[in-house]
């Protein structure tokens, strides 16, 4: 069965504010040492299972050409442009309804465009392993992480030992993100893992789930499809979906769906939510510290320090995030690292929008 990628590349990234910005989001931007922005490692990354003509890239408007730069080899009418955002569930309808009108039907794996994986050969194997079970029948595959602490932050896929599907297991329920206690238990009962957000299955089962299951916008993705290829295809798609419902895939679909399978990964996977993360993907000096740029320490530990141009000294810093950049200079506590949201907020009170 032929086989395609869907890469989800529309968010803001704000938490990687003042890097990330509303013309250059996180997935556009290298937080790496080799230079690969996170976005090309995406589509790297599914080279060996998906071909380049067979990539999809979810975005806005607003960042077709970025896309088109960053990834030349990606062919422009699988750019796909949503007029508006309305979350993962029409995000992932629209992709179907693509894949659907070009192959009829085919395997799809979606994924996000800012996570980083350490091991792309156990990445690999274990979407092979999950192209198989999708392509086996009528199932809906999630790829979950195995977890190794017990982190607040995350939704948890809850799934059954004794009930496998080749090297999958049944999905018994999604469950939202817990409170420690909670965490600490599903990390010692050793049947939960974390959601992920990555999901393979075929573009005819998916598109019967909205049938089943969001009809409206199952209905919406039918007129977007039929318009696909024609010159009514951007009216269509300008009018239609504006109006689709505005839920996440696992809430409009995974929760109420039964063929549900997930497969555990242990390929060092990050989801790079905040500037804590470049601490756990790049490597520390002696001090623990992620450096960038022209900086001078003096007893400065465990800190990320994001230079820009001019020099950035240090001295008796802990636990701490620096990031500059040509207009705007983050200093932030670790701790509250979470909060930088917070600054767009007041950022915008302010109507200082051309620092967003």
């Amino acid at each position: 069965m032929k086989r395609t990628a869907m890469i989800m590349a529309g968010g803001k990234g704000e938490r990687f504010w003042p890097r990330s910005r509303v013309h250059l989001p996180k997935q556009f931007l290298s937080l790496t040492n080799d230079g690969k922005t996170m976005i090309q490692k995406t589509v790297e990354r599914i080279s060996p299972i998906v071909d380049i003509e067979d990539v999809y890239i979810s975005t806005n408007k607003n960042y077709k050409k970025l896309v088109m730069e960053q990834l030349p080899g990606i062919p422009e009418e699988n750019i796909l442009c949503e007029p508006i955002g309305r979350n993962t569930a029409p995000c992932v309808g629209l992709a179907a309804a693509h894949v659907a009108k070009k192959y009829e039907n085919a395997t799809m794996i979606v994924l996000p465009s800012d996570h980083l994986i350490k091991n792309n050969e156990i990445f690999t194997s274990v979407f092979e392993k999950a192209c198989a079970v999708a392509e086996a029948g009528e199932n809906l595959v999630t790829v979950g992480i195995t977890p190794n602490y017990p982190e607040t932050g995350y939704g948890y896929i809850k799934y059954n030992e004794a009930v496998k599907n080749a090297d999958s297991y049944k999905v018994e329920a999604f469950v939202e993100k817990p409170d420690l206690e909670k965490a600490k238990a599903y990390l010692a009962e050793g049947d939960y893992l974390w959601n992920s957000g990555m999901f393979v299955w075929q573009s005819k089962t998916i598109l019967n789930c909205f049938k089943n299951y969001m009809t409206d916008t199952y209905e919406g993705l039918l007129k977007i499809q039929d318009a696909i290829g024609t010159d009514a295809q951007e009216q269509v798609l300008e009018e239609i979906y504006p109006t689709l419902e505005s839920t996440s895939v696992d809430y409009g679909i995974m929760e109420k769906a039964d063929s549900i399978f997930t497969l555990p990964g242990d390929f060092g996977w990050d989801d790079v939510g905040s500037w804590l993360a470049v601490g756990r993907v790049n490597p520390v000096d002696e001090d623990n510290n992620v450096v960038a740029g022209n900086v001078v320490m003096v007893d400065t530990k465990n800190s990320v320090i994001q230079g820009h141009g001019k020099l950035i000294a240090t001295v008796g810093l802990n636990d701490m995030v620096v990031v500059d950049t040509e207009d705007a200079l983050l200093i932030s506590t670790k701790e509250d690292a979470g909060k930088i949201k917070q600054v767009l907020a007041k950022l915008r009170e302010a109507g200082k929008t051309e620092y967003l």
